[in-house]
């Protein structure tokens, strides 16, 4: 009779390497979408509070920033510099940023986009202009970053009376 003991610790062994190589399972899907909405929400709260470096903290290091009327950024440093000129032009003029209404997100593994409408608004409530957005998000080490960003106005009537700075994405 022959000795199961051979093949036994064989197939034990196999399971053990089999089961230390698996990569760790991803977050629950319901869980990403209010993970990227945060990244959006943590945007708008920087901007206008006129904090650039946070602004500019939620951008991947190989992001594109495509802004109405300027050239494609294609790096953080360009990206953080852009922001640092444009949330300085915003604060002073005591605007806000504001989402009608939140959009929706869509993930697929490590990507995920938002597409969404924006206000502008003075200190006395009135909407300054108005658009829509869509912002690339990508899971970077676990967190989720802007990885694509691009927006534009609507072309309302205060608008095209009283020019805004861009108020940016997400």
């Amino acid at each position: 009779m022959k000795s199961c003991k051979q093949p036994l610790i064989l197939v034990l062994g196999l399971a053990v390497l089999t089961a230390c190589t698996r990569t760790p399972p991803a977050p629950p899907a319901a869980t990403e979408p209010a993970a990227i909405q945060a990244v959006s929400i943590a945007w708008k709260k920087a901007y206008n509070a006129g904090d650039a470096a946070a602004v500019a903290a939620l951008y991947a290091e190989d992001a594109v920033l495509s802004a109405p009327g300027a050239p494609a950024l294609r790096d953080h440093a360009s990206i953080s510099e852009y922001f640092v000129k444009v949330v300085a032009q915003f604060s002073t003029t005591g605007l806000t940023v504001v989402d009608e209404p939140m959009g929706e997100v869509v993930t697929s593994g490590d990507l995920a986009w938002q597409w969404q409408t924006y206000k502008v608004v003075d200190k006395s409530g009135a909407i300054v202009d108005a658009g829509k957005l869509v912002t690339l998000f990508r899971r970077v080490d676990g967190k989720w970053l802007i990885a694509g960003d691009t927006w534009n106005s609507d072309g309302t009537a205060a608008a095209a009376a009283t020019p805004a700075p861009a108020p940016g994405a997400t």
